[in-house]
């Protein structure tokens, strides 16, 4: 158990650093267990373990062009005015099973992919030749679109061609016993691509976590629908559920949920049974309806539910109110974060996607972090004693706010790309001084 999650629930009038409150949540969550899924499941995963090639790629010589696999002496010193004239055996189409051989004098056509007959040594390309046609050298369609000759015909060869040349060598790409993938790897396109062409119909990963995004408060209404006097759209679901997304979650967004506790506990635990993190946004502070706060505080302790939930003062701006804790049967973690639009994101940065990446067994779970020039008209102010986090826009070194300091300025928010941020001992920055900027793109 970390330093931080054992002082959990001891001393309520603490203040909570962004560091310690962090440490604790990292030290509850844990990486899923590993599974095997089909290739097309296991997109986003995190392998558990090295893959090993089990047949070399490609796992022949063949053909990197259409044309004609030849000897190389036979092809020696050809010119369009003293052309080769070879003997076509046949044709190698991608697929070919049996193999033609091809000898002193000889040629077969050759399309891309297929085997390099036995006693080729070389391709040519089709555009280097007659095409089987008679006359000049074949060029773009017209050689491509030739049908298919009976082996007896002869074609032409304006060009020598150097040993191997347009030839894919078995084993070029990856050799049977080479790692192709490392543990801890992240399944994109390619990486799935690369399992598909060794082989691999699944792989064992650990799964994506699954994350419930609910809302909270009766002022909130779903986009779409009218906008009476006192309501407002609720925005902070769709943020965090795609932000879920982002970080490599199966997410599902809960509509908002009415300012009842009992009908917030109700909910959380419908959803229990499809989720591996729970995240709530609004009701944790100290207001009168604060609805998170009242339904979920130390649940699980008294009742036998499983965990409990605990509110906090942490030492950052925005931001300042956070729960965090377990709730029911299986200990779900759950993170109760603010309801103000920029306070709920930059939380969900800080605390819940390192808890999503830690889920799903990444190692580095953090934003990357810069060193940037401040580039601003007038210094920054920041309260003592709090760690801020501005919203900003990161280049070539260079950092600049964008939009104000209060925690509900949205529209601030979807034009930045960093969170500039200001130390707790630090009361002003002026324009020109050295910041850590954390990068969100």
């Amino acid at each position: 158990m970390s330093a931080a999650a054992a002082t959990r629930s001891t001393d309520p009038d603490r203040t909570w650093s962004v560091d310690d409150h962090l440490e604790d949540i990292l030290a509850t969550v844990r990486p899923l267990e590993p599974i095997e899924l089909p290739l097309l499941d296991a997109q986003g995963c995190v392998l558990v373990e090295d893959v090993t090639v089990a047949v070399s790629l490609p796992p022949f010589d063949n053909s990197s062009m259409d044309g004609y696999a030849v000897r190389v002496a036979d092809v020696a010193g050809a010119s369009e005015e003293f052309p080769a004239v070879l003997e076509v055996v046949g044709d190698v189409a991608a697929g070919t099973a049996d193999l033609l051989h091809v000898g002193p004098g000889q040629a077969a056509r050759i399309m891309t992919g297929a085997p390099l007959p036995t006693g080729a040594e070389t391709v040519v390309p089709v555009e280097w030749t007659d095409g089987g046609l008679g006359g000049g050298p074949a060029t773009g369609m017209r050689a491509r679109s030739a049908a298919p000759q009976d082996a007896g015909g002869q074609v032409r060869v304006h060009r020598p061609a150097p040993t191997r040349a347009h030839v894919r060598a078995r084993g070029s790409d990856v050799r049977a016993g080479d790692r192709a993938l490392a543990a801890g790897t992240v399944l994109g396109a390619p990486q799935l691509g690369l399992l598909a062409a060794i082989g691999r119909g699944t792989v064992r990963v650990r799964p994506r976590p699954r994350v419930v995004v609910l809302s909270t408060g009766s002022e909130l209404v779903q986009p779409g629908e009218e906008l009476a006097d006192g309501r407002i759209y609720d925005s902070n679901s769709f943020a965090l559920t795609a932000a879920a997304r982002d970080g490599g979650a199966i997410a599902y967004r809960v509509g908002a949920v009415a300012d009842d506790a009992e009908t917030l506990r109700a909910t959380i635990e419908d959803q229990l049974v499809r989720a591996d993190l729970l995240v709530t946004t609004g009701g944790v502070s100290v207001g009168a309806y604060d609805v998170v706060k009242e339904a979920l505080e130390g649940a699980g302790d008294a009742d036998g539910a499983g965990g409990g939930v605990e509110f906090r003062r942490l030492a950052m701006q925005p931001g300042k109110p956070q729960g965090f804790g377990t709730f029911g049967p299986d200990h779900t973690p759950l993170l109760a974060l603010p309801g103000n639009p920029v306070s709920s994101y930059v939380s969900f940065e800080l605390f819940v996607r390192p808890a999503i990446r830690t889920m799903m067994g990444l190692t580095d779970v953090h934003r990357p972090t810069v060193r940037a020039t401040l580039r601003t008209d007038k210094a920054l102010t920041s309260p003592a004693g709090r760690r801020q986090f501005l919203r900003g826009m990161y280049a070539d070194g260079e950092a600049r706010t964008v939009g104000g300091s209060s925690s509900h300025l949205v529209a601030a928010l979807a034009h930045a790309d960093a969170l500039i941020v200001v130390p707790e001992d630090t009361e002003s920055v002026e324009p020109g001084a050295e910041v850590d900027v954390v990068l969100l793109g």
